[in-house]
């Protein structure tokens, strides 16, 4: 396990939004089956191979997010994974807690969001991320864990 500038494992938090409770029962043909518990198990092992410590969140209120973002303060971790859900082209305030705590993050969607509805279009998240990447279903964490991990442990 790499060891961040404190001595402590680097931890990397992955932050899900709203009905992402509901993945492999919710819209299958537009994000698949895969549970979220499978995600987050997948990305453990990930994290792993990777020499990273993962820590998951989940939750429908924009209050709750923005609380756990917040935690993120004072290098108690050292990335984030985002998938906001539709907070992501809607929540000011998510953004604002995203560059507040200073933590890089990349923003990853399950879905095409390009291909769907117009308002899903503009993130409000995306001009701040060091990346994002959508459309791959799962493996969008996957592909934006082992970037940002990358780009924050330049060695792994």
């Amino acid at each position: 396990m790499s060891a961040g500038p404190n001595g402590l494992p680097v931890r990397i938090a992955v932050l899900h939004g709203p009905n992402l409770n509901l993945l492999g029962e919710r819209e299958p043909a537009v994000y698949g089956t895969v549970t979220l518990e499978q995600i987050n198990a997948r990305l453990v092992e990930i994290g792993a191979e990777l020499g990273v410590a993962i820590e998951t969140l989940q939750s429908n209120s924009e209050g709750a997010l923005i609380d756990a973002i917040q935690t993120w303060r004072g290098a108690r971790v050292a990335g984030a994974i985002v998938n906001a859900g539709a907070y992501s082209h809607t929540s000011l305030a998510i953004r604002d807690a995203l560059v507040s705590v200073g933590v890089p993050y990349v923003e990853v969607h399950l879905s095409n969001v390009q291909a769907r509805e117009p308002i899903r279009h503009r993130s409000m998240l995306a001009a701040d991320a060091i990346g994002a990447i959508g459309g791959f279903g799962p493996e969008s964490y996957y592909l934006g864990l082992r970037g940002l991990v990358t780009r924050i442990l330049p060695s792994a």
